[in-house]
């Protein structure tokens, strides 16, 4: 990998966040190691960094890709070539696959297991087919896509944007996550967009306690920023 070249950073010992990606509007994608139950690589990337050697290389080097999980319609870019360079499947909620009509795509209506630690269900609002993946270890990781953003405090919030499909909708899959979860169970969100509000860090501390704190009558009344 070329010295000059952007690489990804650790978030966890298993965990990796690549740049943000400016084909995906500025995105953070994901690359989530796993094994199989044979022991063989069975590596998930969540959504779509850069398409570049220093990318293949490092995905390659860490055991190539198993499966490439889509959060939501702006996570997507080059898809077919990861598909191709890496034999990976895609998987994508159903309302969200006819957007990649020349990529052969996995798709799931509510829910799918991926593995004894990780699975993705449909948290549907910034976009009709918005999903999140939810991995168990370390306490508990949920990679959120654009469902939960990091506010200008850092802290994981529903933000209503312009192009947000269903606020009301998106308000009550972001609060069901106080019911499917607890404390123990979510310890952290990797978000797909705005990291620069974490300042330096790659991850959003003490998930579960930062949502209870959130002012949902005033997020419900927020106006759509750009």
């Amino acid at each position: 990998m070329p010295a000059s070249a952007k690489v990804p950073q650790a978030v966890f010992d298993t965990i990796f966040a690549f740049p943000p990606n400016r084909e995906t509007l500025g995105g953070t994608a994901y690359l989530i190691l796993e094994k199989d139950a044979a022991g063989q690589s069975a590596n998930i990337l969540v959504d779509c960094p850069a398409f570049s050697e220093a990318h293949q290389a490092f995905i390659t080097e860490q055991g190539g890709i198993d499966t490439l999980f889509i959060t939501h319609r702006g996570g997507m870019a080059q898809v077919s070539e990861f598909q191709s360079a890496f034999n990976a499947q895609v998987l994508i909620q159903e309302q969200e696959a006819y957007l990649l009509p020349t990529v052969t795509t996995q798709t799931f209506r509510r829910d799918r297991t991926l593995s004894p630690i990780s699975r993705v269900f449909w948290s549907a609002g910034h976009s009709p087919g918005s999903a999140c993946l939810y991995h168990s270890c370390y306490g508990g990781v949920l990679f959120t896509g654009r469902h939960l953003l990091p506010d200008r405090d850092g802290a994981p919030r529903p933000l209503r944007r312009s192009k947000t499909f269903h606020w009301p909708r998106q308000l009550r899959n972001a609060q069901q996550l106080l019911t499917d979860f607890t404390p123990d169970t979510l310890s952290y969100v990797c978000p797909g967009g705005s990291t620069g509000f974490l300042r330096g860090e790659k991850k959003i501390s003490h998930a579960y306690s930062q949502l209870q704190t959130a002012d949902w009558e005033a997020l419900a009344q927020a106006k759509p920023e750009l």
